[in-house]
């Protein structure tokens, strides 16, 4: 991993709730509803978490137009650090 990535990777492990959403999230594209259900944490809370990690570049919304029924997936860089989270 290189420096960026690794301040990305220590950005995501100090949070339990984003890396339970990147595990979440891995290898799948999901709805906030569904990522919170296997995540463990309540719905209320997601939004905030999916904001964080598509600021960092670790998630995308691939149809950011709809108001419900919206898509997440992690990004290369969301699924080269899932690989190192524990």
């Amino acid at each position: 991993m290189d420096d960026e990535t690794l301040k990305t990777y220590a950005y995501i492990n100090i949070s339990s709730y984003r890396v339970k959403t990147v595990k979440a999230l891995k290898d799948e594209v999901k709805t906030p509803t569904n990522i919170a259900a296997d995540a463990g944490i309540r719905t209320n809370h997601i939004s905030k978490v999916l904001k964080e990690l598509k600021e960092t570049g670790v998630a995308e919304c691939i149809n950011e137009d709809f108001r419900k029924g919206r898509l997440y997936r992690l990004t290369s860089l969301g699924e080269e650090i899932v690989e190192h989270l524990d």
